[in-house]
């Protein structure tokens, strides 16, 4: 599930260069999508004062109603914002949002100046040279990352040949295109040549990398030749199918050990076969199956996983079962979402849909259970010491600094907070945890 949250990208370039105001919205994969944007325009400097900006990019994302509702609110009060500006910026709308419904959008919004699809947003660089707007575009293979000093996503594929009954991405993105493992090698060199230290691979299933190009174990062969990459320190999976996780897969990662970390993120939406089936899941049998395959091959590992309460046909005992499921598997983070019927899928035409109130309810007893599970896996973790990367100077005071631990994967998880008299953005710092909350730890740097 996307986080829909919106990120102004800050980056380090040229000043001297073009001036964009930009807004990614939604999942980590759309934000690899606006810093290769970016990369496209040759040299730029963000702005943050949107009345500074030559040219304004929006990525959207439209993948349930939230989302929608969302980039359509910012899509407007932006055109609004910039109406009356002389020179006036040019308006660029990009993303899933656009794939969805283009159409609809091209005349609701006359004030956007240039739409790009999702197929389209590799020709920005050339759109904005036949305008004028800058003198030529760079390769296609540059990006401008958002995210440093410590980490940085890195897409392997696009699209998805599952068709899960409640999901748009495979109408949105299409089927799996998995990217060439030369392609992702480069690019990660690239990445750690700008002093990243993480890298967080990113896909709509990551178990199913390389189908399309006749590659055998084709995540085997590319996360081998990742972690021998010299500056590396953690190699983190987000979003891995359960019916992926095969047992060669999973003995593969646990011989392969350092850089991966033993974090799996795995999207198993309910814990009910009834409604797994009804969800129309590649894997709907009991996934205590899967869990308890991982945690033979990694006994310590951190799990987190994303569950969706009320969709139609949801029973009380379907919802109690998923209940005792999360109180027995203990994940150490959490997403859990209330169902939406989604345009153009199947589950939104089913009958017996759940009231709103209802999944609101049980969105919040899952999550209520959730809290008292990390504060109590988190409280394990007191006086224990533990690499922290610093990511950026804390608002509380003067001397703290926010960063994570290995179980905690960016923007998505609980932080680590951390202080210390020598520490700086970037560093990898060992550290003593002295205090634990709900989601978050407190850790005092080694002198």
């Amino acid at each position: 599930m996307s986080s829909h949250t919106l990120n102004h990208v800050s980056t380090s370039s040229d000043p001297t260069g073009l001036g964009v105001w930009c807004v990614s919205l939604g999942c980590p994969k759309n934000r690899v999508d606006t810093e290769r944007m970016l990369g496209s325009l040759g040299p730029m400097h963000p702005v943050e004062d949107i009345h500074k900006a030559r040219i304004i990019l929006i990525n959207t994302c439209g993948f349930i109603a939230p989302a929608v509702q969302e980039s359509t609110r910012i899509i407007l009060e932006t055109a609004d914002a910039v109406a009356n500006l002389q020179p006036k910026p040019l308006l660029v709308v990009a993303g899933c949002l656009v794939s969805r419904f283009g159409s609809d959008l091209r005349q609701a919004v006359p004030e956007v100046d240039l739409w790009l699809d999702i197929s389209e947003e590799d020709q920005l660089g050339f759109r904005l040279t036949e305008l004028g707007l800058v003198d030529h575009c760079a390769a296609t293979s540059a990006r401008v990352l958002s995210t440093k000093p410590v980490y940085a996503y890195l897409k392997i594929g696009e699209g998805c040949n599952h068709r899960c009954h409640f999901c748009t991405i495979p109408s949105i993105r299409g089927p799996l295109r998995s990217l060439p493992p030369e392609q992702i090698i480069e690019e990660a060199r690239f990445l750690l040549d700008q002093n990243i230290h993480e890298l967080v691979l990113v896909a709509q299933d990551l178990t199913a990398y390389g189908r399309d190009l006749n590659l055998r174990h084709g995540l085997e062969t590319l996360l081998g030749g990742l972690s021998k990459l010299s500056g590396l320190h953690w190699l983190r999976l987000m979003y891995l199918y359960p019916a992926g996780l095969t047992p060669r897969l999973l003995g593969f990662l646990a011989d392969l050990g350092p850089p991966l970390l033993p974090y799996f993120d795995i999207p198993l939406q309910h814990a009910h076969p009834d409604i797994l089936q009804a969800m129309g899941r590649p894997f709907a049998r009991d996934p205590r199956l899967v869990v308890d395959r991982l945690r033979k091959h990694f006994p310590d590992a951190a799990l987190r996983s994303s569950l969706i309460v009320g969709y139609p046909g949801e029973r009380p005992h379907h919802f109690k079962k998923l209940y005792e499921f999360v109180a027995e598997i203990r994940f150490h983070n959490l997403g859990v979402f209330t169902y939406c019927p989604e345009q153009g899928t199947r589950s939104a035409a089913l009958p017996d849909q759940v009231g709103t109130k209802t999944k609101s309810r049980r969105r919040d007893r899952l999550m209520e259970l959730q809290a008292g599970i990390s504060a109590d896996i988190l409280a394990g973790y007191q006086d224990q010491e533990m690499d922290v990367f610093v990511e950026r100077a804390s608002q509380e005071w003067p001397g703290l600094y926010e960063g994570r631990v290995w179980f905690q994967a960016p923007e998505v998880d609980g932080i680590t907070y951390i202080s210390g008299a020598t520490i700086r953005p970037g560093d990898r710092v060992h550290a003593e945890i002295t205090e634990t909350t709900t989601y978050d730890l407190v850790a005092l740097a080694d002198t």
